[in-house]
């Protein structure tokens, strides 16, 4: 049911005066709790706020566009011409004095010439300036001319039949709706946007037609899908959405959430141009074209010679005009990246309901606006039933008059004064006085037997009336069945096609830090003390010195392209991921960069081994102290999301002593040696190869009294003279001792120290 307005006045007399009342000399100022200086003075401002102006009702309507709608409605302008805007501004100020300026603008927003609502309730003759530019602005109300659009008809059906509760103007003198009873959800067909005091309201528009049938399949069915009728919003501006269903799915349930808004954009390959004929609704042209001068003073925007705003009467078009050679699509994508070419809309379902705010999902607020239909209906059923039965005994009374009209006649002519007609009528024929008085004011002509049989022909159909209407009001269901006739009457008058195209978010290209990245030929050092040195070819070749720390050394060298991504393994089983281009050139007498401080890892945490890829293609072999090595893709370190660490990046079970990556059509020979001076040769396919990144690994080599694997390193580096001696064909293997003139001298020494 409607609600009725609440009074928020706070009479503060009482307060006001013991604050400023410093008549006794004696008497010192009262102390007075912040809690109830808040709830007496702030607290009435604040509801009043939320109440009065900001936030929208289940009508759909804040009572500034109520209050104008309603003066238009009864200034006869659903039907007549169009009357000046200045004009509807005045007779609107006898509902809503907030100044003539506030209620053209309100107006002007509501119009077809603004273009702010998907479904405008104002028809429009003038210039009303754009939603989509600040820049160009509306004429002033004496210039401009109004009426309402036919969709109003909807807005006012069952206004004078009690449908909605009527309430005084500000003085007394008018009465006005405290709502308007439409017959579709108009909350949800047009966009509404409100700050209020604590909270605001920002519901986006739903094209008309899908709003419709998603009403009447919820009449039918509480647990359909709503997504198959109306699957996403329209915006008056049109646009491309970035359809996530799961992220829609998500706003319909709650009420919150963000929708992904882009422009759409034609290509002129012949003149080298890119036109931009629609933009998000939360942005305007000026603000885009700004945006676009300020990405190419940056430098980011290389390929664009010149941007104008060529918006005439056929309706918007910003023109970009491109170099030769220019990629139009990757140059659309960049700039989606970097302005308001591509926009998001918050969505905040924050609607009144009896006087409460509360933020509603799609479904909660279908519910809603039908529980609240449904006693417009009843009321409007109500109103008709009861005048139904009044007209009901009138005909009733002249019933009786039919069986005797001389009698009638001759009381009428016989009673000498006038006041005495109606009390003789009723005596000589049984009547009350609203029967009687009926009776009395008939017309002589009409006094004949015609006129009265066809009078009370009219009785029964009255009565076929009466016992339908209370049938409907006893029967929900019947009730839902006139709902959903108004809905597909609605549909069927007034929608139109969808203006926002519906594009699946995972087919869009999005914009890659990397297309504006700088790529060539770069040196990654890694040091024993955690130092990651970039150097350029240029810089390698003109030094033959690099400098390091004292007592650092390098302990990989990979030559990478300054897009690649880098994988750097720490001796806690992280991995952090990096783009090479995060990290600045480094000249020859560099120290390099702290990789400690650079990936934010944790205290006393060390790289142990870094990857460089651009495709995470191939496989990564580790070699564990306890004897087993693991082989898995390094696409186990690819993810959607640009995560810079990942836990648990490789098994925990035993420290990690060797890191190798192996290309995927390649299978190497590799030499596996323990503390024991045992040592083995085998294929790198000998190992079973895993899919998940945690995995433990097999068994390469038996522990034996105690025995650890100490290193696994390809056969070519280490340079075996004898490497069949050393084969193994199958895991796990005891290992061979090795022979002393087995190994080059530099692993001989190696094997020394250990």
């Amino acid at each position: 049911m409607p609600r009725k307005k609440k009074d928020t006045e706070v009479n503060s007399n009482s307060l006001k005066a013991r604050l400023t009342d410093n008549s006794a000399p004696d008497m010192k100022p009262v102390d007075q709790p912040i809690t109830e200086m808040l709830e007496i003075n702030y607290m009435p401002y604040a509801m009043s706020v939320i109440v009065s102006r900001a936030i929208p009702e289940i009508d759909g309507f804040k009572p500034s566009h109520r209050k104008l709608l309603y003066t238009m409605y009864k200034m006869g302008l659903l039907t007549g011409n169009r009357t000046k805007s200045a004009n509807v501004v005045g007779q609107t100020m006898k509902l809503n004095p907030h100044g003539d300026q506030a209620i053209y603008d309100t107006m002007v927003r509501l119009t077809r010439g603004n273009g702010a609502l998907l479904h405008p309730y104002v028809d429009s003759k003038g210039n009303f300036g754009k939603q989509y530019s600040r820049d160009m602005q509306c004429a002033a109300p004496r210039y401009t001319e109004v009426r309402l659009e036919k969709l109003c008809e909807e807005l006012f059906k069952g206004i004078d039949k009690d449908a909605v509760d009527m309430v005084d103007n500000y003085d007394g003198t008018l009465k006005e709706p405290v709502l308007l009873p439409a017959t579709f959800p108009s909350v949800l067909v047009n966009a509404n946007q409100g700050i209020a005091v604590g909270m605001a309201s920002n519901i986006c528009s739903f094209n008309l037609k899908e709003v419709c049938d998603a009403t009447i399949a919820y009449l039918k069915d509480k647990e359909c899908d709503l997504l198959e009728y109306m699957p996403a919003p329209d915006f008056s501006g049109g646009g491309q959405i970035l359809y996530d269903r799961d992220q829609m799915q998500s706003i319909y349930e709650t009420g919150k959430g963000s929708i992904v808004v882009r422009s759409k954009y034609t290509v002129d390959k012949k003149n080298n141009l890119i036109e931009i004929t629609e933009i998000p609704y939360s942005t305007s042209s000026d603000a885009i074209i700004d945006n676009i001068a300020d990405v190419v003073k940056q430098g980011k925007a290389k390929e664009i010679n010149d941007i104008r705003d060529e918006t005439d009467l056929d309706g918007l078009k910003i023109t970009i005009d491109c170099k030769r050679g220019t990629d139009h699509e990757a140059l659309m994508t960049k700039l989606f990246r970097f302005t308001k070419l591509q926009d998001t809309f918050s969505c905040n379902f924050n609607i009144l309901i009896n006087g409460n705010p509360r933020v509603l999902g799609v479904r909660e607020i279908i519910e809603e606006w039908l529980n609240w239909r449904r006693g417009c209906l009843s009321r409007e059923l109500t109103y008709d039933l009861n005048k139904k039965k009044d007209r009901l005994h009138l005909l009733e009374g002249l019933e009786k008059i039919l069986l005797d009209i001389d009698k009638a006649i001759k009381i009428i002519r016989n009673t000498e004064l006038e006041e005495d007609v109606v009390p003789n009528l009723m005596k000589g024929f049984g009547i009350d006085k609203i029967q009687a008085e009926y009776v009395a004011e008939i017309k002589l002509r009409n006094i004949n037997k015609q006129y009265i049989i066809n009078r009370i022909a009219d009785r029964e159909k009255l009565e076929k009336d009466i016992a339908d209407i209370e049938d409907i009001l006893s029967k929900p269901r019947r009730i839902d069945k006139m709902i959903a006739d108004a809905l597909a009457d609605v549909s069927k008058k007034y929608g139109q096609e969808r203006r926002s195209e519906l594009v699946m978010h995972e087919t869009v290209k999005h914009f890659e830090p990397a297309q504006i990245i700088q790529d060539y030929r770069v040196h990654l050092m890694l040091t024993r003390e955690g130092y990651l040195k970039k150097v350029t070819m240029n810089v390698l070749k003109k030094t033959e010195d690099l400098k390091l720390k004292d007592g650092d050394e390098i302990v990989q060298d990979i030559e990478a392209e300054n897009r690649s991504e880098i994988l750097f393994f720490s001796d806690r089983c992280n991995v952090y991921k990096a783009k090479t281009y995060d990290f600045q050139d480094h000249k020859s007498n560099d120290f390099g960069s702290f990789l400690s401080s650079e990936l934010e890892m944790e205290e006393g945490e060390k790289v142990v081994f870094m990857h460089v890829t651009t495709d995470y293609k191939g496989k990564i072999l580790i070699g564990f102290k306890n004897g087993k090595a693991a082989l898995f893709p390094v696409s186990a370190y690819e993810t959607k999301q640009n995560r810079k660490k990942l836990i648990n990046g490789y098994s925990d079970k035993s420290e990690a002593v060797s890191f190798l990556w192996i290309a995927d059509e390649e299978d190497p020979d590799l030499v596996a040696r323990s503390d024991l001076k045992k040592a083995v040769v085998f294929k790198s396919s000998l190992i079973p190869f895993k899919t998940t990144r945690t995995t433990q690994g097999v068994q390469l080599l038996v522990s034996k009294k105690g025995s650890s694997l100490i290193e696994i390193a390809p056969l070519s580096e280490v340079g075996i003279t004898d490497p069949e001696y050393y084969r193994i064909r199958k895991i796990p293997a005891i290992g061979y001792y090795i022979k002393e003139d087995s190994f080059e001298n530099r692993q001989i020494k190696l094997f020394d120290d250990i």
